[in-house]
């Protein structure tokens, strides 16, 4: 039973419906970077910023997960999103396995870093992010020479920061676990000085800026930072705001089990990986959008100082086996008996009745159907707003601000946009809907999940119609 955990997991991402509503632009971007043989640098979605500067973040994963759906369709790339994202958790688990851990310890570590990160868990390049993270700390934990650790490492990293922009974390991990290292080193000088991860720090400080962005990498990052944390967006706000506290929930509940463990085992605990997690546990509290680096650095935690008496000698060749076995069934198997399945707050039923209108131009939207809207409409449609927080100033999303909130009419809009068409979140955007809904200019064409589309009027139907000729005498 302990071996079909990963099998467990697994089967529980590819049930889960899509939810992350920016993986939509990242796919089409993605296909973009695929025809153009390299990063697109020049804007092709926001129709106010056409042709402006793009920054590469994330270019490589994007690449990647669109060349998947072309090769398989949404099927192929749940798939291997979910081995992806669970690979960081599997990858850290096989190198304690390696160095003795028991099946019993390092199958609990899985499950309770699986439930704390679970609820992120949706396709997107951060996937990539926690894969490299958990080979990462895989290679740390399994202490070969230095050299082969540096040399393993180095490509690793430059890898990760192209994939998606968050080797910042794997460089703090191996700094904290450096600091940890040399202050044994200096109390007992018998002990190996920690020259694998500071190398690792090191190497990851460089990488960060090896790619196509170099160091303006830093200046997009704070950017998008200080926009998400503008706009509300709960991942990068803290714990203990309303909207984050049901995610709160899970981390509380592994915190205190690991804690208890800890206090239980203080002989297992590593210093090292303790401090990894204590320092990712409070980035976690301070931005939830940290918590799935956290989940990762507890595996090594969990199973050192979670221990059972297993015999040295135990034949474990059927429990791989059906580790094996079960993860391939669910592998194969799952996509085909779970489809693929969308919120329905993803509006792409709206978008489908907006296609067969012929509609070409600016489209507005609420910014989290941006995505959507690029993926299934584009290069005929382009958008006003969409989820990249950075690629809009803070004056621009003051003024969308002002839309959702009905300080900017609908007038307003339309003279600023001139859109083609608008796919709106009825509830969300309810001020400028409403006009819409009493406006003689626009049509609606769809509505349904809170949903609503319109597209204008014909001009014929805008015309006063002629009163009879015995009415006019």
């Amino acid at each position: 039973m302990l071996a079909l955990i990963p099998a467990a997991m697994l089967l529980s991402l590819l049930a889960r419906r899509v939810w992350d509503v920016d993986i939509f632009w990242q796919l089409k971007l993605g296909e973009l970077i695929l025809a153009h043989h390299g990063p697109v640098r020049g804007e092709p979605f926001s129709a106010l910023h056409l042709g402006d500067p793009l920054p590469a973040v994330a270019w490589l994963g994007q690449a990647v997960m669109a060349s998947v759906r072309l090769l398989g369709g949404w099927a192929l790339l749940r798939l291997f999103d979910a081995l992806c994202w669970l690979g960081g958790f599997w990858a850290a688990a096989a190198a304690c396995r390696a160095r003795g851990a028991t099946i019993a310890a390092i199958m609990l570590a899985l499950a309770l870093a699986f439930y704390a990160a679970l609820p992120t868990a949706s396709i997107r390049p951060q996937s990539f992010a926690v894969l490299c993270f958990g080979l990462l700390l895989a290679l740390q934990r399994l202490e070969l020479r230095v050299l082969v650790t540096l040399a393993l490492g180095a490509p690793l990293l430059v890898l990760w920061q192209n994939l998606h922009p968050s080797v910042s974390v794997g460089v703090l991990a191996m700094g904290v676990t450096a600091v940890v290292g040399w202050l044994r080193w200096l109390r007992d000088r018998r002990r190996s000085a920690p020259w694998a991860p500071t190398g690792l720090a090191l190497i990851g400080c460089a990488a960060m800026f090896a790619t196509p962005d170099g160091i303006s990498v830093l200046a997009v990052s704070a950017r998008n930072a200080e926009a998400s944390i503008a706009i509300g967006a709960s991942e990068w706000l803290p714990l203990w705001i309303p909207a984050n506290h049901v995610n709160a929930l899970p981390v509380m509940a592994v915190t205190l089990i690991a804690l208890g463990l800890a206090l239980r085992h203080r002989d297992r605990v590593d210093a090292g990986e303790l401090a990894v997690a204590l320092v990712l546990l409070l980035m976690t509290v301070t931005a939830y959008r940290f918590v799935l680096f956290w989940a990762v650095s507890m595996v090594p935690v969990l199973a050192r100082i979670d221990t059972s008496d297993e015999p040295s000698r135990e034949n474990i060749t059927p429990r791989r086996a059906a580790l094996v076995m079960s993860v391939l069934a669910v592998a194969v198997l799952g996509p085909i008996l779970l489809p693929t399945r969308f919120m329905p707050t993803i509006p792409l039923a709206a978008l489908e009745r907006l296609k067969r209108e012929n509609v070409k131009g600016t489209v507005y939207g609420d910014f989290p159907f941006g995505g959507a809207i690029i993926d299934v409409g584009y290069p005929a449609w382009h958008v006003a707003y969409d989820g990249r927080y950075y690629r809009y100033s803070s004056k621009e999303w003051r003024y969308n601000g002002g839309i959702e909130n009905g300080f900017v009419p609908l007038v307003d809009v339309e003279r600023k946009w001139r859109p083609a068409a608008f796919v709106l979140n009825a509830h969300h955007n309810a001020p400028i809907a409403r006009e819409l809904a009493r406006s003689r200019r626009w049509r609606r064409i769809y509505a349904g999940d809170g949903i609503v589309a319109y597209v204008p009027r014909k001009r014929e139907a805008l015309r006063p119609r002629a009163l009879p000729e015995r009415v006019r005498r």
